[in-house]
Formats: C-alpha cells, sequence, structure tokens
C-alpha cells in the first residue's frame, strides 16, 4: 500500500516554523510514527515534516522535502533501513539519519551506522531521551551512548565476519596519544571520561576529538567508534 494519502506532506514554503527541526518519521509500524508525531507536536522546536513506510519512500521524501532529520527504522518493507541510510546520506541534502530500533532483535545497528547514520535509539527508551537524540543529531553531532556502544561491540566481537581484535599499522599521522583517544571513544567514553582516564583537562580530549575527526575524514564520532573498533583499538569481551 505505498504511496498513501494519509502520508502527505505539506508543501516546503508552507512547513516550518522558523529554527525548529525538520523531522520525517520513517517506519512500518503506524502506531510508532502517529506516537511520535503526537509527541513531537508538543514541543515547538521539533516538526514532522513527513512519514514513510518504506525505505524507498523515505528516501524519495528525503530528496523532495529535505528534512533536517529522519527517524529511520531498520526493518521495513521495499527497502530497508540501512539502505535508505545509505542512500539518503549519500544524497546532496544534509540530511542526517537517526536510527530507531529494537535492539534486541535487530542485528543490523553496526550496517547503519557504517552506511552513514548519526547514532541510534532504542524503541523502549524513555521519549524524552529519543527526542534529545534527535536534537543532538540535528545539531551536527552524533549520539551513540556508552552503553549501547559497550553492547554493540559486544553484539558484533563474535561475528565470523568481524575485524580481527589485533592492532592494525598505525594510520598515517596519527600520535601515540591520539591512538589512545581513540580507543577510549571505541570503548564508549565520553570526552568528561576520557580526560579522567588520561590524565588531561576536558578540553585537551575534545582537542584530541577534532583533530582525529579531521585527520581520519570521519563525519562524527560514531564514524570514530567504528574506525577504533576495525583497526583493533577496542579491548573486545572474552
Amino acid at each position: 500500500m505505498a504511496g498513501h494519502p494519509r502520508q502527505t506532506h505539506p508543501p516546503a514554503a508552507a512547513l516550518t516554523r522558523p529554527g525548529s527541526v525538520r523531522v520525517l518519521l520513517a517506519d512500518d509500524q503506524p502506531l510508532v510514527r502517529s506516537g511520535l508525531r503526537v509527541i513531537m507536536a508538543d514541543h515547538p522546536d521539533l516538526e514532522v515534516v513527513g512519514e514513510a513506510s518504506t525505505g524507498a519512500e523515505a528516501v524519495r521524501l528525503a530528496t523532495e522535502i529535505a528534512p533536517d532529520v529522519v527517524v529511520m527504522d531498520i526493518r521495513m518493507p521495499v527497502m530497508d533501513g540501512i539502505e535508505a541510510t545509505r542512500l539518503i546520506t549519500a544524497g546532496p541534502t544534509a540530511t542526517r539519519v537517526l536510527v530507531l530500533t529494537t535492539f534486541d532483535e535487530d542485528d543490523y545497528v553496526y550496517g547503519a551506522l557504517r552506511a552513514g547514520a548519526s547514532g541510534f535509539v532504542v524503541k523502549d527508551m524513555a521519549l524524552d531521551d529519543i527526542l534529545a537524540a534527535v536534537r543532538v543529531v540535528a545539531a551536527g553531532d552524533a549520539l551513540i551512548a556508552p552503553g549501547v556502544t559497550r553492547r554493540l561491540i559486544a553484539e558484533f566481537a563474535g561475528r565470523p565476519e568481524a575485524p580481527p581484535a589485533r592492532p592494525q599499522r598505525p594510520v598515517e599521522g596519527i600520535t601515540e596519544r591520539e591512538r589512545e583517544v581513540l580507543a577510549l571513544i571505541g570503548r564508549g567514553r565520553s570526552n568528561t571520561e576520557i580526560a579522567q582516564d588520561l590524565f588531561i583537562s576536558v578540553a585537551t580530549a575534545k582537542s584530541h576529538v577534532s583533530r582525529l575527526l579531521t585527520k581520519l575524514d570521519a563525519r562524527d564520532r560514531v564514524q570514530l567508534v567504528i574506525t577504533a573498533y576495525e583497526m583493533g583499538l577496542v579491548t573486545l569481551p572474552s
């Protein structure tokens, strides 16, 4: 039942409350979309500008209306959320993707992050946390909570296709200190925790993270987590 009239969106010129985050909801469950839409309606800084029930529809709407953030389910008909994320983040708009998943059932989160998602939230999280995640991603940051990072690493540590848990050759231009910071990012440490672990200031930790983003040509912190894992800098669970 693709192309439902109920999934229409107002013309771009009619949209938007000034300064609001424009959100596209992509989920094949109408109740999920409806719940998020109703909740976001109570927040003046968030505005739902479209809905999609398939990955293909999400890609089309993202291209047409260029929302700030797509809240993307992974398991959808026609095209899954991973491929939809890949197409949206590779497209001409500046739209960012926040994956919405049931982590205990979905083993596709790593693929979604590799496809360009800026983070992910779990469907059983508190709604306020999900809304906060939308704002974080819209602001250009990545959202990958430390606890979820560790679960993500554990999930993929034992998979046959996982990279070996050993250091690879040094990346060009990365200092030893930056490797230490990258390893801590890969373990889900925040800037404050990195500063505490390395006995440096939070400002210095932030500077190291910024340099890593530049040197590794990483879009955000999520990509640094993936890089740390693939370089073998993360200590995997035994």
